[in-house]
């Protein structure tokens, strides 16, 4: 299944239904990026024609695979952006909300870019190390297939047990069977990598998402994505995980901010 036909939905137009899929979970937990894109999915037949640039979904409960229902309301239609929220309910039950802001397919001609920052330094993808689930073992997660993604040598490494300085997961992502990545696609790939924790001494064990926010900053990138994830802070039970995600052609497409539970 693509992530578009996994991220479909029908209704409209406050009130829409979809499917969190089966399989797209973690230890049977819906994957917290992969529910957000399908809340987008259907804010965005909501935001008239404007484009998705940035999404921060707030996890209340536990989502499992099944159908729900995506509440949408606008709070704000300006000149340039659109400001909307979701509520992602199953039978009256909130599961998580996802507020986000929609502006123009166009950029001003006037628009400088400044990038303070570089695509992180991968082998090439053959020399990477392929993400596949391990029948009876809880990871990689089932999700892992839906996608193809590559990990750097070493951050492979340091998942398998030699640990890293500063928890990183490096590696590279793409859509399979030449699915083109848009900006739903986008937001959950900023949640497809196992986290970067994982790394460290701290080792792989389910994370819980509380909060996910993602910039969409090109909506259509090209190729395979290289991706770079960090983590620096574990204070108080809960580490943050920051994303950068970069297409082919060394432009910066996605940046993220996770906030986690330590692995349990």
């Amino acid at each position: 299944m693509r992530v578009r036909e996994a991220t479909a939905v029908t209704g409209g137009p406050d009130r829409w239904v979809g499917e969190l899929a089966d399989g797209w979970d973690i230890l049977g937990i819906t994957n917290g990026g992969y529910g957000m894109a399908l809340a987008t999915r259907a804010m965005e037949s909501a935001a008239s024609g404007r484009r998705l640039i940035s999404a921060t979904g707030t996890f209340i409960n536990r989502s499992t695979p099944g159908r729900v229902q995506i509440d949408v309301e606008t709070l704000k239609e300006g000149r340039t952006t659109s400001t909307l929220r979701s509520t992602v309910s199953r039978d009256g039950t909130s599961l998580f909300f996802v507020t986000a802001v929609f502006g123009s397919a166009t950029s001003s001609t006037d628009a400088r870019d400044m990038v303070a920052g570089d695509p992180p330094a991968l082998p090439d993808p053959g020399s990477c190390v392929l993400v596949q689930p391990v029948e009876g073992a809880p990871f990689p997660p089932p999700l892992s297939d839906k996608v193809e993604i590559r990990i750097h040598p070493d951050d492979a490494a340091a998942f398998l047990g030699t640990h890293s300085a500063v928890p990183s997961m490096r590696g590279w992502f793409r859509l399979l069977d030449g699915e083109p990545i848009d900006a739903h696609a986008l937001v959950f790939a900023t949640d497809a990598f196992p986290p970067a924790i994982f790394t460290s001494e701290v080792g792989p064990g389910w994370t819980p998402t509380v909060e996910l926010s993602v910039q969409v900053r090109n909506p259509t990138p090209t190729g395979w994505l290289s991706c770079r994830f960090t983590t620096r802070f574990v204070t108080g039970g809960m580490l943050e995980e920051d994303g950068e995600l970069w297409d082919e052609a060394g432009r910066l497409v996605a940046l993220s901010r996770q906030l986690a539970l330590v692995p349990r």
